[in-house]
């Protein structure tokens, strides 16, 4: 990273204070409306009760302006308090969940400041990320993104090499001409082949149901 130091701090979503629930708000706010468009007033509302959920896992990034130079840590325990969220700079939320039958972690959010970004920080989250993913043994890392949100796009796609997913609409509707604002991105692991194997066996299915061949 260029010229940042940082602690990491990690939480629950039924665990979260006051002070950081009102941080992850506003950063949604600023960083998502513009993509999201029209559909922001109903999607916020949609990420206000994720956010909360006890199965969301966070990752706090806090900016130590005491320190000089490029380092990440991670917060000691008895500094954890909801006075640290006037550092705060950016946050991952993501789940273990089931994929079509496939255990993956999935991004829920991957939110920065604009003031941090282009520093390399997105792209330690998302190793750290794949690290976490790769330990818990599951398939893939899985994230959706608004097509509109094009830096967002290049990011995962030409710099991490994520690509579109098997089940992501514009692979298992392509000849419907069903039109959605997202693509669902992945990157599998060891279990890549099985992973997309079933993942496209599954989205076939899907497709010929809805088109009835």
């Amino acid at each position: 990273m260029v010229g940042l130091s940082v602690y990491l701090g990690s939480g629950l979503g039924d665990k979260l204070s006051f002070h950081l629930k009102q941080y992850i708000q506003k950063l949604l706010k600023v960083n998502m409306e513009g993509p999201y468009g029209s559909e922001w007033p109903t999607e916020e509302k949609v990420k206000r009760k994720e956010m909360v959920a006890p199965e969301a896992r966070y990752i706090f990034v806090y900016e130590d302006t005491n320190v000089d130079g490029s380092q990440i840590s991670s917060m000691p325990e008895n500094e954890k308090s909801s006075s640290h969220t006037d550092a705060i700079v950016g946050f991952v939320h993501y789940r273990f969940i089931m994929e079509e039958e496939v255990p993956v972690l999935y991004v829920y959010e991957l939110q920065l400041e604009s003031r941090v970004q282009g520093k390399g920080l997105g792209k330690f989250l998302m190793d750290l990320v794949e690290r976490i993913a790769i330990k818990n043994r599951v398939g893939a890392v899985m994230l959706t993104v608004q097509k509109k949100n094009l830096l967002a796009m290049n990011f995962y796609m030409a710099k991490l090499g994520y690509i579109v997913s098997a089940i992501s609409p514009s692979r298992v509707y392509p000849l419907t001409g069903l039109e959605t604002s997202y693509e669902i991105l992945c990157k599998a692991f060891e279990a890549k082949s099985a992973f997309e194997v079933r993942t496209f066996s599954l989205a076939i299915c899907c497709l010929k149901q809805c088109c009835r061949i």
